[in-house]
Formats: C-alpha cells, sequence, structure tokens
C-alpha cells in the first residue's frame, strides 16, 4: 500500500513563504502525475498545481507567478514553493499521485492533508 505523507503548513502572516513536502512510501513502480490541491472551510476541494514525471507544470489562475511545484522523481517527493501568501491561500493542502504500485496498475493515492493558515 502507498502512502502520502505532506509536511510543512502551519500558521504565517500575509506576504509569508512556506514549502509544503509530501513524501510517498510503499511499493512503487512509478509516479506518473503528482498534484496539490487545497479545501478551505465550505468550499470544494480545488486544484492548486500539478506536475507530470517530466516536469511539465500547471497551474490554478489564483496561484500563477506566486507558487511552484516540483519533484524529485528518485525520491518520491513532490514540493510546493508558495510565496507572497494571501489570506484566500488559507485551506487544508492535499498532495495526490498517480501511482504504479506493484500490481502494475495505476491509481490514485490522496495524502491526509497538511493545514496552511494565512492571517492579515
Amino acid at each position: 500500500q502507498v502512502q502520502l505523507v505532506e509536511s510543512g503548513g502551519g500558521p504565517v502572516q500575509a506576504g509569508g513563504s512556506l514549502r509544503l513536502s509530501c513524501a510517498a512510501s510503499g511499493i512503487i513502480f512509478l509516479i506518473n502525475d503528482m498534484g496539490w490541491y487545497r479545501q478551505a472551510p465550505g468550499k470544494q476541494r480545488e486544484l492548486v498545481a500539478v506536475i507530470t514525471s517530466a516536469g511539465r507544470t500547471n497551474y490554478a489562475d489564483s496561484v500563477k507567478g506566486r507558487f511552484t511545484i516540483s519533484r524529485e522523481n528518485a525520491k518520491n517527493t513532490m514540493f510546493l514553493q508558495m510565496n507572497s501568501l494571501k489570506p484566500e491561500d488559507t485551506a487544508v493542502y492535499y498532495c495526490k499521485a498517480a501511482v504504479v504500485g506493484g500490481t502494475l496498475r495505476s491509481y490514485d493515492v490522496w495524502g491526509q492533508g497538511t493545514q496552511v493558515t494565512v492571517s492579515s
């Protein structure tokens, strides 16, 4: 069973920065797309950024120019550098990975989430 563990969340003042990490563990043959999502109270979960195994990226308009997604394939780890944070970035941030495990079938795995709270 593959698990994703996020870390790096916490409280920060507006204008500040945080770096989230997502580490995958378990029997992993390869990981295809990875992504960060977030869910604010009373709102639906939304895509923040995605990155392919080749390093191609895509961002939500609301975070373009402020957030940077990256990954280290050799370590099955993904990062989200968040700069110029705004109060509206407050949410629980989740990582997701399209994993090919021991069965050689691809399936999605979600992390447990990490809280980011931006104060004005």
